[in-house]
């Protein structure tokens, strides 16, 4: 059920700014904003056109208010009619000075006249409802606010262009005309007669399943560049770790003193490197100690690691010259290798200006891919930045190829390939027609649950109520 209100919010941040936009959106909203708004030039606003914008004043329209005919501000109404809008239905949008006085005093004006104040995310949710996106490009638009690097950016544009609603809607027809063929042999079991080709069936399974295997590899990525890279900065105590971030960063993020210990809680800080967004960790020095709130830190850093996608192993290059050094690291770094198999680990050699030519030939020909740099100094950052950045596939972005960033889409997308390898099998195996059609419309189910073609109030809430109020 299409909700019939009309309902207004702030389009805007909340607080104080040059400009404020109060947003209208139902079928009495044209009448509701002509009620208080008096055109400069005389014109009635019902009747113009859309996408039309108006220079006039915000009056209390009240006759038997102390505020009856009380001038609130002098504003630009735009008119858009649906179904030619976001939301497909009447929207006014009133662009005020953005005193919040003066914002609050125009929204509580709407609201005597007949309005309703909008729930989170209802002005998409209606666009939903009125077919002008359907979910996964309505989620998108969330994504598209809270994007806050150039490569999330990119992927929540491709995917409200409907790149990725298309991908699915695609394949989800195509299966569909299959089914259809499917369902109707049953009308016909009787006869004993096949109308769906098997060899094309096979082959658009084939197809299907390599598709929904490419999108949900492609999560991995996705979900990486939409939330950031988690990258853990690790090590004893004064090698210079907070002295890399704060090099990373630019900026004095974090203490940095000569004394052990320093760092007794994990810092944490993002950085956008060509695109990508990483979160870096700066840990507690990794040491025995008996110093209790130490302890505590080191604990955590150990945790740190473990939610960590990419670990920074950092040691002073100097103390690696002393006499067993060498071999000690290679044993400390075997032990965190051995813990956490799976994630990349970099190992670092701070304070390289201080080490000549012949000293680090030898560490390198202990350690393979080691880094040289100097946080201090910030010598090598940029070698490091490039070796974070090889961590993260992007040929897909560069291509602009569709990449599933949504875990409610990696859901469906791995239910659905549950759902197309038992119809693969069962068209292999020669299992009847009725059970076939089954697996199919479980398939299908899947499919429409990503785009909306199949969904449920708890779920549209769920989704929805995730969204800024306004929007």
């Amino acid at each position: 059920m299409i909700p019939q209100e009309t309902i207004v919010a702030l389009a805007t941040p909340s607080g104080a700014g040059a400009i404020a936009i109060i947003r209208l959106s139902g079928k009495d909203a044209i009448t509701i904003a002509a009620d208080v708004f008096q055109s400069v030039s005389g014109k009635d606003i019902t009747k113009q056109k859309t996408h039309t914008i108006h220079l006039g004043h915000i009056v209390d329209p009240s006759t038997s208010s102390e505020q009856a005919g009380k001038v609130y501000d002098q504003v630009l109404l735009s008119i858009f009619k649906g179904p030619n809008s976001y939301t497909g239905e009447n929207v006014i949008e009133i662009s005020c000075h953005g005193s919040t006085f003066i914002q609050q005093q125009i929204i509580q004006l709407l609201l005597r006249r007949g309005a309703k104040m909008a729930q989170a995310g209802e002005f998409t949710l209606r666009a939903f409802l009125n077919g002008k996106l359907d979910l996964s490009q309505a989620e998108a638009v969330a994504d598209l606010i809270a994007s806050d690097n150039e490569a999330s950016h990119q992927i929540a544009m491709q995917q409200m262009r409907g790149g990725f609603s298309n991908e699915i809607a695609k394949l989800r027809e195509e299966l569909l005309n299959f089914a259809s063929l499917i369902e109707l042999e049953l009308d016909f079991a009787e006869e004993d007669v096949e109308f769906a080709d098997r060899t094309q069936f096979h082959d658009l399974l084939e197809r299907i399943e390599f598709v929904l295997k490419r999108l949900i590899d492609s999560f991995a990525v996705g979900n990486v560049i939409k939330n950031g890279i988690p990258v853990a900065i690790v090590g004893e105590p004064n090698v210079g770790k907070s002295t890399l971030l704060n090099a990373l960063l630019n900026e004095e993020r974090a203490i940095v003193s000569d004394i052990a210990g320093t760092t007794r809680d994990t810092i944490e800080d993002e950085l956008v490197i060509n695109g990508i967004g990483f979160r870096f960790i700066d840990t507690a020095g990794i040491r025995e100690t008996k110093d209790v709130v130490e302890s505590i830190g080191i604990q955590k850093t150990f945790e740190k690691i473990e939610q960590a996608q990419v670990v920074l192993f950092i040691l002073d290059g100097r103390w690696m010259m002393e006499a067993g050094s060498l071999e000690a690291v290679k044993i400390e770094f075997e032990k965190i290798k051995n813990k956490f198999p799976l994630k990349p680990l970099v190992v670092i050699a701070n304070k390289a200006d201080l080490l000549s030519e012949e000293q680090k030939n030898n560490i390198q020909a202990t350690i393979d891919d080691i880094l040289f740099l100097s946080a201090k100094q910030k010598v090598g950052i940029d070698e490091l930045k490039n070796t974070l950045l090889s961590f993260v596939n992007t040929g897909a972005l560069r291509n602009n190829e569709t990449i599933v960033t949504n875990t409610r889409h990696y859901d469906s997308l791995l239910k659905a390939l549950e759902e197309i390898q038992k119809v693969k099998w069962g068209l292999d195996s020669g299992i009847s027609s009725d059970l076939m059609a089954i697996d199919i419309r479980s398939a299908l189910y899947f499919f429409g649950e990503i785009t909306g073609e199949v969904t449920n109030d708890e779920l549209l809430g769920n989704i929805f109520a995730n969204f800024c109020i306004g929007k």
